[in-house]
């Protein structure tokens, strides 16, 4: 390389600056040779990064040419490899050239945007090893621009511990920073098992980045917005939408479908509409938003007229408009609607069928009673079949009393997930329902001899802007003696309304008394107990459930609205259930 680096000024670079085809880019390239700009650094690193996106075969042609090309020169083209998925191996074939090279070495501009890279399948694997350079080569290793990168690795592999260890060796973490560390939590919280405490940790967080008066932006308050979400947090969720509107950010189309989705979630569909309807640009990612809170609110004629409307408009559904439509027929019985949804997915959008479409079809056919149908359809799929299809139907055949198909069902279901308490409780349950308590039996000492638990029963309630989470009998609430004496009231009142306990799904092997009294410790109807307590008289009760409700509570809850004039709103871990005077939204079918 001769001489000082010209500016960017440079006409030829200005020219350079504005190529878009390859023949120009030859043109400005053969310009840039015949005066010799090609032998400064600069201008050389600018057309290794424009010729990287119009032609990525010319950008690595002029890159091999180069005698002896620095770590800065690496750098660039890395970088700019490494952003486009489909070029990303070359980018890690330059990095191993790198490494062994004889004179250079890795530096802090080397790593970042290889994190960056590894943050999707299929490099997910290689972000250890590279982290393991980032200790051998950079001294210290504590570069703020790396440590920024690797948390963001980190947080979207959904390795939350290592993100937060990385979080923690921050001196002042930025906005991005920030931002990482609360989508970590987020994007986690529901990948096993709704976990609430890591939502509860994004809203500890967001409190710790005010306090560190670094400035929230859009990206944090979709994380924010989605943390309540999750928790049907609504008094967190309408503060951080008037934060969003007082702070003067922008609602753009991350932002308003975050903020439907938590309405949704929160039980609070007409809001969510209406925010909808509000939009001044709606894609596909914020009519699935809205589709899937009609579907889990019951409201599946209205998820099929907007799925209609969306494809009238000229929008193309993905994978996931066609998962919740279809959620939305299954939950009020639109079986032939939701079957032509599924059939028109390759045919008419040219989409290729996934397990969780072939969930909802078994869904939609096992809660019609077609069960027969159902197996049919798992049975000559063309993908393997995974745990949640087979227990779907397991769930299908438990309601309608086959045991032939449920007992296929769970053998199915034991080889895949031997472990899973759910699948034990199911069966059990099934046995339970025609009072074969020998083979009731038999599943439970399965259970114990296998170390399977019963994952406990958990519901969150939002009193006055605080959560409040219970178990199934659970005693620890500060108002402990005051709830408990309120489910013997309530107890007591429903029994004077004619409420029989369904003690069927109650384990066997303890008293009916006793059986009653373990269905009146439910974690809902204490999280109800303690709202009729704590809440205005005229307020609705918001619950948050982890499991499904089971059929005692459902009775039982929608004869408590009545008798206490309370609308209770619960969301399970399947759809919600709006109780009001006695009934319930999803009409006795769930």
């Amino acid at each position: 390389m001769r001489g000082p680096n010209p500016s960017s000024n440079h006409p030829t670079l200005q020219l350079l600056e504005k190529c878009k085809t390859l023949e120009n880019l030859k043109k400005v390239h053969a310009h840039m040779i015949t005066t010799g700009l090609i032998l400064h650094t600069y201008p050389l690193s600018r057309i290794l990064l424009i010729s990287s996106t119009i032609a990525f075969t010319h950008a690595l042609s002029i890159f091999n040419q180069i005698p002896n090309p620095t770590i800065f020169l690496y750098n660039t083209l890395i970088s700019s490899l490494a952003n486009h998925k489909f070029h990303t191996h070359i980018a890690f074939s330059l990095y191993s050239r790198v490494l062994t090279h004889t004179t250079l070495k890795p530096n802090s501009f080397t790593f970042p945007s290889l994190f960056k890279a590894c943050g999707s399948q299929p490099w997910c694997r290689h972000g250890g090893a590279l982290h393991t350079h980032v200790l051998k080569f950079l001294e210290p290793a504590s570069d703020p621009f790396v440590q920024a990168a690797l948390l963001n690795y980190y947080a979207k592999c959904g390795k939350v511990g290592a993100c937060r260890y990385l979080f923690s060796q921050l001196r002042n973490p930025d906005v991005a920073s920030w931002n990482s560390i609360l989508s970590a939590y987020v994007h986690n919280s529901g990948v096993v098992c709704k976990d609430v405490s890591l939502s509860l940790e994004v809203l500890n967080l967001f409190i710790r980045m005010q306090k560190s008066l670094v400035k929230a932006n859009e990206v944090t308050l979709v994380a924010l917005i989605s943390a309540c979400a999750e928790l049907g947090a609504l008094s967190q969720g309408a503060w951080a939408h008037v934060y969003v509107l007082k702070h003067n950010l922008k609602l753009n189309h991350f932002v308003g479908t975050a903020l439907i989705d938590m309405y949704s979630k929160c039980g609070c569909l007409d809001l969510a509409y209406q925010l909808f309807d509000q939009m001044p640009h709606r894609d596909t990612l914020c009519y699935n938003a809205m589709i899937g809170g009609f579907a889990i609110h019951g409201c599946g004629h209205q998820a099929l007229d907007l799925f209609k409307k969306m494809t009238l408009q000229g929008l193309a559904p993905d994978d996931v408009t066609l998962i919740v439509t279809m959620c939305g027929c299954s939950h009020v019985g639109l079986v032939d609607e939701g079957c032509e949804v599924f059939d028109s997915m390759k045919e008419v959008y040219g989409i290729e069928r996934k397990l969780e479409h072939y969930g909802c079809l078994v869904d939609l056919l096992g809660r019609a009673g077609r069960l027969r149908e159902a197996e049919e359809r798992i049975l000559n799929m063309p993908l393997k079949p995974n745990a949640v299809l087979w227990r779907s139907l397991l769930g299908s055949a438990r309601v309608h009393g086959n045991l032939e198909i449920g007992e296929v069902s769970i053998r199915h279901l034991i080889q895949l997930e031997p472990e899973t308490s759910g699948n034990y409780v199911l069966w059990s349950n099934m046995y339970a329902s025609v009072n074969r308590w020998d083979d009731v039996k038999r599943v439970r000492k399965l259970m114990k001899d296998h170390g399977v638990n019963k994952l406990p029963g958990s519901s969150l309630v939002e009193i006055g802007g605080a959560m409040h989470e219970f178990l199934t009998g659970d005693k620890t609430h500060p108002c402990s003696k005051e709830i408990y004496l309120k489910l013997e009231e309530m107890s007591k009142r429903l029994h004077e309304y004619g409420h029989k306990p369904r003690t069927l799904e109650v384990l066997f092997d303890i008293e009916e008394e006793e059986k009653e009294d373990a269905l009146s410790y439910h974690s809902e109807r204490l999280a109800i107990a303690f709202a009729l307590i704590a809440s205005h008289p005229c307020a609705p009760i918001r619950i948050s459930k982890n499991l499904r409700v089971c059929g005692d509570c459902h009775t039982s809850s929608k004869l408590i609205s009545k008798i206490y004039e309370r609308e209770i709103i619960v969301r399970d871990r399947n759809r919600f259930h709006h109780f009001k005077e006695g009934a319930c939204s999803c009409s006795d079918y769930w």
